[in-house]
């Protein structure tokens, strides 16, 4: 079994000095360097607006100041790596759900004010804007990691149970999202019965071939760490393979790149960021990282 060493550490420590925003800085300095958890929550906080909701660029593709529900889901997924939601927060992120909450319970990936700000094509062009499994599913099954209540995540909860009883096909990020509610629905028999049915769905939408290149979802992106339930869809072997090809994708510079294109350099440099420092949470949570301090 090959290891991220100290030195490639290092080195992707250099790349995240030097490229990488403020957020993923202090982030990587909190899971690799045994940092302080405030930083991340300050560096969160000019992110946040007054609705409770976030933007401003949290995620790389959406840069216009006004909240989304695609950054709200990036924002509690860093608030859950660093510890409990603090209450201050949770009141806001829920009321800031609540009001752009569709009639049938979910949110929409993003709002139609993404069409008047700078944002990817594929955001601009956005037609739908209903709710959607995908952030809901991701973001209620967080709040109920977190323990977070309030009638947005009941409502949201009894969305996402209907929406995946009635799935019959998938793709790759609405998996994601659904395997995430699952991984911590209070409800585990039928979390579990849900799975179960699903699992030949989800494992036939993930590009299975480590070395295919482009914006292909792959098994490491929806079994980020090997105590997740999605980490059973797949072999051993297959796990294997694609943790050698994380590894080998690391560059010379210390980062990671994006596979594919990007409709910004900004936006590249920003996910070249994150990327890192998510690829490297995936690698630790493996034991492929040397000498690494313990999540």
């Amino acid at each position: 079994m090959t290891m991220v060493t100290s030195e490639a550490l290092r080195t992707a420590e250099h790349f995240i000095s030097r490229n990488a925003r403020l957020i993923d800085r202090h982030r990587f300095a909190y899971h690799f360097q045994s940092g302080p958890a405030g930083p991340v929550h300050t560096a969160l906080e000019s992110y946040r607006n007054v609705d409770g909701g976030y933007g401003n660029g949290l995620e790389p593709d959406i840069r216009g100041h006004g909240s989304q529900p695609a950054a709200m889901e990036f924002a509690l997924r860093y608030l859950d790596e660093i510890g409990p939601v603090p209450r201050t927060l949770s009141a806001g992120i829920c009321r800031y759900l609540t009001s752009i909450s569709h009639p049938n319970g979910g949110v929409p990936w993003v709002l139609p004010s993404v069409r008047h700000t700078e944002a990817a094509p594929q955001w601009r062009s956005r037609e739908d804007f209903g709710g959607a499994l995908h952030p809901t599913a991701a973001i209620a099954g967080l709040l109920h990691k977190q323990h977070i209540s309030g009638s947005w995540r009941d409502r949201a909860t009894a969305f996402c149970w209907t929406r995946i009883a009635a799935l019959h096909w998938t793709d790759p990020a609405e998996a994601i999202a659904v395997t995430a509610f699952l991984q911590h629905a209070p409800d585990r028999q039928r979390a579990e019965a849900e799975f179960t049915r699903l699992a030949p769905m989800i494992r036939a939408v993930i590009e299975l071939d480590p070395d295919e290149t482009g914006h292909a979802h792959k098994p490491l992106d929806i079994a980020t760490s090997p105590d997740l339930m999605a980490r059973r869809l797949f072999t051993d072997a297959e796990i294997t393979r694609h943790l050698d090809a994380l590894e080998r994708r690391q560059l010379d510079d210390g980062g990671w790149d994006v596979e594919g294109d990007c409709w910004t350099g900004s936006a590249r440099a920003d996910w070249r960021g994150i990327l890192t420092v998510h690829n490297l949470l995936v690698l630790r949570a493996y034991g492929r990282v040397e000498n690494a301090p313990p999540a």
